[in-house]
């Protein structure tokens, strides 16, 4: 058991937890870099490809809720060992993958790959209210580093060796982490006395782990269900951006591995700046309400660009205020939420946080196929700017500090 501490301070659990987060998303780009390539071998087209990525949010999407219930009551350990070694397992399969089923059957572990999930439990649980939106965007730092690393090593292996072998090195790199949070993180980082007044009905409370009451009972707090439709808006249209550009980049822009590598590792390194250094920044100067309304106008102006764009450079200049858009809702929504509930909740309520990322994943890459396969690339900004006019038109009479 841990004692709350300031995440500014050289604590080593949230020091370990934040090399395991480089490492979570270094490997999952690597896959995410290669997995377009490897499906393509393997005769996947446009919709299927969209298949497959939604296959992975919905399994995800199951899975989130419960995970967070589950660490609360067993303990952060347990929930990070969890998680990795699940994506040690969807790795693993994928590296063996010779067939399209399998590719489908590889995605079934990630009902409880929520790797960042579980880092952001244990910062949650180290940290003040005050300093908890920094502190987890100090979290999406060490991903976003992992997010630069991983597309250029993705496609540096997949150019060199095989998709295959991409896959197998991240398998690998999260069997390490496994190994990491079994030795440096402790059973539990929750209170001393949260342990301990749950500690009587412990066995009583295992059970409630999948308790479809206690979550809903979640959405009920203060704002939790406007901050969830804020994310879940703008999590839509740039998740099908995010989930069908490296098709965008192979078959319209004609890119090779490594180049569409390196248009993640942009993406990676402005999410990066923006959750560790911007955030920050911000949130101390606006509230959270108007840092939403804010994002969501400029929103609008960028998808519609978005459409116009023919290159990948103005692909990158004109995404570039969606990334960091994107970067700053996310833990804003998140922060806004765990204070919402009670700490010994903070776990199940990111888990419904997380969901909403899940179901973005789940419906994202369907939605892009289908608008790629049949209108075009063109068609995501139009998409985009005309949600995010919607909810900008909500968030301005329904928003209120």
């Amino acid at each position: 058991m841990t004692e709350p501490a300031s995440p500014r301070r050289c604590n080593p659990v949230i020091l370990n937890v934040h090399v395991n987060m480089f490492m979570y998303a270094t490997c999952y780009l690597i896959q995410t870099n290669t997995l377009p390539y490897l499906s393509r071998n393997l005769g996947v087209d446009f919709v299927q490809f969209g298949y497959l990525l939604s296959t992975f949010g919905i399994i995800q999407l199951i899975g989130g809720p419960f995970y967070g219930r589950f660490g609360d009551i067993f303990g952060s350990r347990a929930a990070l060992l969890l998680a990795f070694a699940s994506s040690a397992l969807l790795y693993g399969i994928l590296a063996v993958a010779s067939t399209i089923p399998l590719l489908f059957v590889s995605q079934i572990p990630s009902i409880f790959m929520h790797s960042m999930h579980g880092g952001q439990m244990v910062i949650t649980d180290l940290s003040s209210e005050v300093e908890r939106a920094d502190a987890l965007g100090k979290l999406w730092l060490s991903y976003g580093l992992g997010s630069v690393v991983g597309p250029i090593v993705g496609g540096y292996i997949t150019k060199n060796f095989s998709e295959q072998t991409a896959a197998l090195v991240a398998c690998l790199g999260s069997i390490l982490s496994v190994i990491f949070v079994f030795t440096f993180v402790p059973k539990t980082t929750k209170k001393e006395e949260l342990v301990q007044t749950k500690a009587p009905d412990q066995q009583s409370s295992k059970c409630s782990v999948f308790s479809v009451t206690k979550l809903c009972s979640l959405l009920s707090a203060p704002g939790v269900l406007l901050l969830l439709t804020a994310k879940a808006f703008s999590g839509v249209p740039f998740g099908i951006f995010q989930n069908m550009f490296p098709v965008v980049a192979m078959d319209t822009f004609k890119l090779a591995a490594d180049g569409n590598g390196y248009i993640l590792s942009y993406i990676g390194i402005l999410t990066m700046l923006s959750q560790g250094f911007g955030v920050g920044f911000l949130t101390k100067r606006f509230s959270d309400y108007t840092l939403i309304k804010g994002c969501f106008f400029i929103f609008i102006w960028s998808y519609l660009l978005m459409s116009f764009a023919v290159t990948v450079l103005q692909v990158c200049l004109v995404t570039a205020p969606i990334i960091i858009g994107v970067a700053i809702i996310n833990v804003v929504t998140s922060s806004s939420m765990t204070k919402a509930v009670t700490e010994a909740d903070t776990g199940a309520i990111l888990g419904v946080s997380m969901m909403v990322d899940s179901l973005t994943r789940a419906i994202s890459p369907t939605i892009g196929g289908f608008l790629l396969a049949n209108i075009g690339f063109y068609s995501f900004g139009y998409l985009g700017c005309g949600s995010c006019v919607i909810v900008s038109v909500v968030a301005f009479f329904k928003l209120r500090d």
